[in-house]
């Protein structure tokens, strides 16, 4: 029997009252989902006392996510809206005296830096430049701002990349010459911009380029941000996070940290140029002695163990702290003291908020349950953080440093989620492959009734360094299937995050093996240990990796499922490689390129069991998407098509490799829903 857990301990503080089962109240659905509103960006003041954060609300209208900033004490008191403009408010930043709040707007028709007085009135314009702000961070002593722009590296002047651009919008050729990697990136084709920093006195004067001559990107793309930067505690340099790998960067992982003076005064100075591997985050001790930052230590694996390195000043002697613990984490926060690093990192199944002694090396749990992210310090000693979990999304919560006093301080969509009926949730665990522990989450139909029989939506992740967590997911939240009449059951595969580097490490050169027999007998265990699944009445569905696995199962499992959903999966790994963008990736993965090792592109490659397919299969693809490309989606319809098997192809032109845009979002769920309704249910009278 799996050992069974039910999520009610600690989250019975934080998930929003729900209403009673009745007609005031409905089952939950993508319309709900989209209905939420979602917090980010929280910012906890100098003195401890207020966050001001970013509040998303979707507008159908427009078909877009609109942003204003909020502002709440940090005991929860005197909740209030900063801005209410129709354009995008976002990335807010506190002056050092608490006076003033800088942030980024569009509301002048393109991201530009604005100030607000902490204590109310209007927002006033700071910068108006040719290109769109990013990235913006205030120096510890509020003299300058620091942001990124998008430049050509050897333009000298902002006027210069703007008059660059103005000249390639008024060619007729269209042509674009590439002479090296990367071509394109996640979504977007490289025109020949870096993303620099710019220093911005607050005083007076023109932003000054940071990063002269420099061919790299900082922070880094396409998803770094103001987690890679981190002023020196005199406020006089900035220390940020770059990969300068020439004409290696598609297939090297070697981020460094570099340090540059303020006033232009020397040029970047590369300060991790002994380790080969990745190298991120920055956080200096309160008393600037210390230096903490995140590290790999294998180069060319992105999903390696962050390893926390502490090292005196810039450039002194530095030890790994707790060289033990075996988690990975994703943000550092100091103490007030400079005792202690907060850090949070992915934790069977859960995201935990840890505490690491800097003396010691000693490792303790603050906080286990849900998902804790973007942690900061209060006033009175505690610790702020946003907090979702698989019953509720994230809102703004308050905790002790020993873990007790769990509270919440907003609750921007309890009234929501009182009208909506969820599924509970329950983790299980189950002997997997050669006999390891796996662990996965069981989320039970709306309106549970163990005495009737449940089809399941066998849902699985991407990554594959990955994990379908303890999790408001707002692009595969289990909530929707449950709210339609399934059992939404996610296994954590052998590559999944959270439960040790080995176990994370054991997928490599074998994406179709021990993963493949985990989800097989985490199927098995489940409907083993709850009678109430209809394990004949399954479909399995998937996107990146977990699409890739839905096309490997359509081969190598292709007798067990009614139906499949495969959403930007890889059909052929062999050519997917001379596709894709981030080289390093297939080259950990599968141990080489193709022309080192094809066996290892060979072995577990969808493509060659084609000849074995017979399930229903429903293909999603996006147009924009770089990583996996749309030809990949279009292969896999075009051979169930000639095989004769039931299928369909739904592609959006302008999606990535996720689906954002609110109504193809809308299109999405209800296309794949309809599906497995399709394959899983009688028809009525049937």
């Amino acid at each position: 029997m799996p050992l069974r857990t039910c999520l009610t301990l600690a989250l019975s503080l934080l998930i929003a009252p729900l209403a009673a089962v009745g007609a005031e109240s409905h089952p939950f659905t993508v319309h709900d989902l989209l209905a939420l509103e979602r917090l980010s960006e929280p910012q906890v003041s100098p003195d401890g006392t207020r966050v001001v954060f970013t509040v998303r609300r979707t507008d159908l209208d427009a078909n877009r996510g609109r942003t204003d900033l909020w502002m709440v004490g940090t005991d929860g008191s005197g909740l209030r809206q900063l801005t209410t403009h129709e354009a995008g408010d976002f990335g807010a930043r506190w002056s050092p005296d608490g006076a003033s709040i800088y942030f980024l707007s569009t509301r002048s028709g393109s991201s530009q830096v604005w100030r607000l007085p902490a204590g109310g009135g209007e927002p006033q314009q700071v910068t108006d430049l040719p290109l769109d702000v990013a990235n913006l961070v205030v120096s510890p002593d509020g003299a300058h701002l620091v942001f990124s722009l998008e430049v050509f590296p050897d333009c000298r002047e902002i006027a210069c990349t703007a008059e660059r651009l103005a000249e390639r919008e008024a060619r007729k050729a269209t042509g674009q010459l590439y002479d090296r990697l990367f071509v394109r990136h996640w979504d977007t084709w490289k025109d020949g911009r870096r993303s620099h920093l710019f220093a911005l006195s607050t005083a007076s004067g023109e932003p000054r380029l940071l990063m002269a001559g420099m061919d790299v990107d900082a922070p880094s793309k396409p998803f770094g941000g103001t987690e890679e930067l981190a002023f020196t505690p005199d406020g006089k340099a900035i220390v940020f996070t770059a990969k300068d790998a020439g004409r290696e960067e598609a297939w090297s992982t070697n981020f460094d940290l570099w340090v540059v003076p303020l006033d232009g005064s020397a040029a970047p100075r590369r300060l991790t140029a002994g380790n080969l591997a990745w190298d991120t985050q920055p956080a200096f001790s309160p008393d600037g002695r210390h230096l903490a930052y995140l590290a790999m230590s294998r180069p060319g694996f992105e999903a390696d163990r962050f390893r926390v390195m502490v090292r005196e000043g810039l450039e002194g002697p530095e030890r790994e702290l707790a060289p033990a613990w075996d988690r990975s984490p994703d943000a550092l926060l100091w103490s007030a003291d400079g005792r202690t690093l907060y850090a949070t990192a992915q934790d069977v199944g859960q995201k935990t908020l840890f505490a690491l002694e800097v003396e010691s090396g000693e490792v303790r749990r603050v906080h286990s349950e849900g998902m804790a992210n973007s942690p900061g310090l209060t006033a009175d000693g505690g610790l702020l953080f946003l907090l979702d979990h698989v019953k509720g999304p994230a809102e703004l919560a308050t905790v002790r440093p020993d873990g007790s006093g769990l509270t919440r301080i907003t609750r921007f969509n309890d009234e929501r989620m009182a009208a909506v009926r969820l599924g509970d949730a329950e983790q299980m665990s189950f002997a997997g492959a050669d006999g390891a522990t796996v662990y996965a989450y069981l989320v039970k139909p709306v309106d549970f009734d163990p005495a009737k029989k449940y089809p399941v939506a066998f849902l699985i992740h991407g990554g594959p360094q990955g994990s379908f967590s303890n999790q408001w997911h707002y692009r595969w939240n289990p909530q929707v299937y449950a709210g339609r009449g399934y059992a939404a059951l996610m296994v954590d595969f052998h590559g999944s995050t959270g439960y040790g580097q080995a176990f994370t490490d054991a997928i490599r050169g074998d994406w179709g093996g021990k993963p493949l027999v985990d989800l097989q007998k985490g199927l098995e265990a489940a409907v083993r240990a709850y009678p109430w699944i209809d394990g004949d009445r399954a479909c399995a569905l998937g996107a990146s990796y977990g699409g890739y696995m839905i096309n490997w199962i359509a081969g190598a499992w292709p007798d067990r499922f009614r139906c499949l959903v495969t959403h930007d999966g890889n059909l052929d790994e062999r050519f997917a490689y001379f596709a894709t963008e981030e080289l390093w990736f297939p080259e950990w993965e599968h141990l080489g390129t193709p022309w080192e090792n094809p066996e290892a592109y060979e072995e577990h490659n969808p493509v060659n069991l084609v000849k074995n397919w017979k399930t229903p299969i429903l293909v999603v693809h996006g147009g924009q998407d770089f990583r996996v490309v749309d030809t990949g989606g279009l292969g896999t319809f075009t051979a169930a098509q000639r095989k004769g098997i039931p299928s369909k192809f739904l592609y959006f032109p302008d999606e990535n490799h996720w689906v954002l845009k609110p109504h193809n979002a809308i299109l999405w769920h209800e296309t794949v829903l309809d599906w497995l309704d399709q394959w899983t249910k009688p028809a009525a009278g049937q």
